[in-house]
């Protein structure tokens, strides 16, 4: 295996008399996406700003590939691309000449900014001033911010937070495309729909303290509990049956409802990680 692309070793930081994050450890392979999932005020932000050098932890060791973070090194910061919940556009500047702008702090002097607008959905007003694009808009604007340089480390902090479905889904297929290029992908989101559709590992982060880390599939399997839902026609109405898998007998009910002439579907259960999230935490993802 590769030498990580991240690398964070008990890390910590406070604000005042408040400890944010508490000695987080895990690390980011190239290719990997690591989706950091918690409620707001867990400490995935400010896990972020430390990585990104906006903060110096109060105790750790961090490392993009393989450098200090607290070295400032600009070959490193070459090699990132961010997407703050934060919005700091030129607001006079069209979307084009944004990114063409950002594209000339890394030195790239033909940056692929029209095809990478059109890969956020924006080309279309690539021509426009930012100050006329909607919030979702410029959301995206900060994505395509993100990707300019072709970075080998991305940090993305909710980075469909205020975005319709339909988008949502386009930028998650480009965050993937991301990674597929090789860029480890470090992702904090609330959001436990899109770390699960995006992650390969999955660490909760609660009140600064990594609770789990895994691969979402081991997670369901380590606390879930495996079970099928039969929905059977009941007069006029539909009545279900919840089987549990694990349970003695479970194969002989399942037969059995199976047969029935009454039956409609059968459909598999698996805990979502909301449910497991709430199990080790005990608080929602929202809270």
């Amino acid at each position: 295996m590769s030498a990580p692309a991240i690398q964070v070793e008990n890390i910590s930081y406070n604000y005042g008399d408040i400890q944010a994050v508490k000695g987080v450890s895990f690390d980011v392979q190239p290719g990997e996406i690591l989706g950091f999932l918690g409620p707001n005020g867990a400490g995935k932000s400010t896990t972020i700003k430390m990585l990104t050098g906006q903060m110096a932890p109060k105790s750790g060791i961090a490392r993009i590939l393989g450098k200090d973070i607290t070295a400032d090194d600009p070959e490193i910061q070459a090699q990132i691309g961010v997407c703050f919940e934060e919005k700091n556009l030129y607001l006079n500047m069209s979307g084009l000449e944004n990114l063409d702008f950002f594209a000339s702090l890394f030195g790239i002097k033909n940056p692929d900014s029209m095809e990478i607008l059109r890969r956020v959905g924006l080309a279309d007003r690539a021509k426009d001033r930012v100050h006329s694009y909607s919030k979702g808009m410029r959301q995206r604007m900060m994505i395509s911010r993100a990707f300019i340089n072709k970075p080998k480390v991305l940090f993305l902090d909710e980075p469909t937070d205020g975005l319709d479905p339909v988008t949502s889904a386009a930028i998650r297929k480009t965050i993937k495309q991301e990674a597929d290029r090789g860029a480890a992908v470090l992702l904090t989101t609330h959001d436990m729909f899109e770390a699960d559709q995006l992650s390969d590992r999955v660490a909760f982060i609660n009140d600064g303290e990594i609770v789990a880390l895994d691969t979402a599939e081991n997670l369901k399997l380590k606390y879930g509990t495996r079970s099928v839902k039969v929905r059977l026609r009941d007069g006029d109405g539909v009545h279900e049956e919840h089987i549990a898998l694990e349970g003695d007998g479970s194969s002989a009910d399942l037969a059995r409802l199976a047969a029935s002439p009454d039956l409609l579907t059968i459909h598999t259960e698996e805990a979502t990680l909301e449910a497991i999230f709430i199990e080790l935490t005990g608080r929602g993802l929202e809270g």
